[in-house]
């Protein structure tokens, strides 16, 4: 079992816990080292050696597929679970954390699309009543703001015990919250900044989104999920299972120290209705590449949406993982070493770190799963994870 290393650099906790990837200015100076531009066609083999860097950081588990025109490749290292030993092996599901953002970013453009809503339109019209309190405003708040990150909004997931400490998960892992109590957290707080004003990367503009889905379809963030992309794409290992707290079938199990300098601890069961819409989700590599290839080719938005969830802002706080990034609607863009940028979006929880990329066109789709403590995603695991998306894209770039 990984467990931290007091070397390591870790963020400070609330600001990591549970795919919040904001980031403090201590690691402004922090950068990412990138391969050489040179890099050449990809090989299984140099994928094992990629998802090997990334185990060497000290997570218990790796798999990681690279998938093109020319099919697929998978590489896999640790185990799935430290009591029995099972090996990591592809298939296995996984929490995807705030990668489900992508997925309900799609579901809200989809409805612009259909012109049940518009991306312009105020919070207040659709959820009276609900951002209000200590300076917050939903009538100030448009529903891109939320997908954008650009509201302002408290993140409400600094202050929910069961996503911050070994204590909070032990008494709460299996306590179903509502959205509206979720809500309420952020609303106990002013804003970060006036909206439009700044970025900032915060859970509530998610939770926030979901409730926004239900009351103009009808129905749950999860069933639209499922009725407009999962079934559709046959994604058949992906789900969105409101308050269930395990994870059916084969999967890889979490571990969590929580940075409380104690041994890590399985973290595996926990009830998904406290990450909601912001990340609530279960999958695997291969579903998330279906997922991914099929969005960015144009499979799932028309052309319109497809350009507003590309309109991106800068996400400066993101800079010491992902230098120059932007930020469109459920999206990063992040630069490519070899010039040109790649589509992602990354999810934390503890237990487990999700990182995808896929090219401009939805050629190319790399997904790579870490687990391991999940307290605070090491810098260093993160660093090479992203290293090995870049040199996969960079050299199937050159296939072309």
């Amino acid at each position: 079992m990984a467990t931290a290393s007091p070397s390591r650099t870790r963020p400070p906790i609330n600001n990591w816990r549970f795919l919040s990837l904001s980031l403090v200015t201590a690691f402004a100076s922090l950068g990412l080292v990138m391969p050489a531009v040179g890099a050449t066609k990809p090989t299984t083999d140099s994928l094992r050696q990629q998802a090997a860097a990334i185990h060497g950081t000290g997570t218990v588990g790796v798999l990681a597929q690279s998938s093109g025109p020319q099919g697929s490749q998978y590489a896999t290292i640790g185990v799935a679970d430290t009591a029995t030993k099972r090996p990591v092996r592809s298939g296995d599901k996984f929490r995807i954390a705030s990668v489900t953002k992508t997925f309900v970013a799609t579901v809200v453009l989809q409805l612009a699309g259909e012109g049940r809503l518009s991306l312009d339109d105020a919070v207040e019209d659709w959820l009276p009543g609900v951002i209000s309190d200590n300076g917050n405003d939903g009538g100030r708040i448009t529903v891109r703001q939320l997908l954008n990150h650009t509201s302002g909004l408290y993140s409400y997931t600094r202050d929910i015990p069961v996503l911050n400490t070994r204590a909070g998960y032990l008494t709460q892992r299996y306590t179903t919250w509502t959205d509206a109590e979720l809500v309420a957290m952020a609303m106990r707080h002013a804003p970060d900044f006036e909206p439009g004003t700044g970025w900032a990367y915060s859970n509530t503009n998610y939770i926030v989104a979901g409730m926004i889905i239900e009351k103009v379809t009808g129905n749950t963030w999860e069933r639209e999920v499922m009725r407009r992309i999962i079934r559709p794409l046959h994604m058949h290992a992906t789900s969105a299972p409101a308050a269930r707290p395990d994870i059916p079938g084969r999967h890889l199990k979490g571990y969590s120290a929580f940075d409380d300098g104690k041994p890590a601890i399985d973290v595996t069961e926990f009830n998904p209705s406290a990450a909601g819409a912001a990340g609530g989700m279960i999958s695997t590599t291969a579903d998330l590449t279906r997922f991914y290839s099929a969005l960015m080719s144009g499979r799932l938005l028309k052309p319109s949406q497809m350009a507003e969830m590309r309109t991106t802002v800068r996400a400066a706080q993101l800079d010491p993982v992902w230098p120059g990034v932007r930020y469109g609607l459920g999206l990063m863009q992040v630069p490519l070493s070899c010039g040109g940028s790649y589509f992602s979006h990354a999810g934390d929880i503890a237990g487990y770190m999700t990182r995808t990329g896929v090219s401009e066109d939805g050629r190319h789709v790399v997904v790579v799963e870490a687990t391991g403590d999940g307290s605070a995603p090491d810098l260093d695991t993160m660093h090479v994870t992203n290293t090995l998306i870049d040199t996969q894209l960079c050299a199937t770039d050159r296939e072309q």
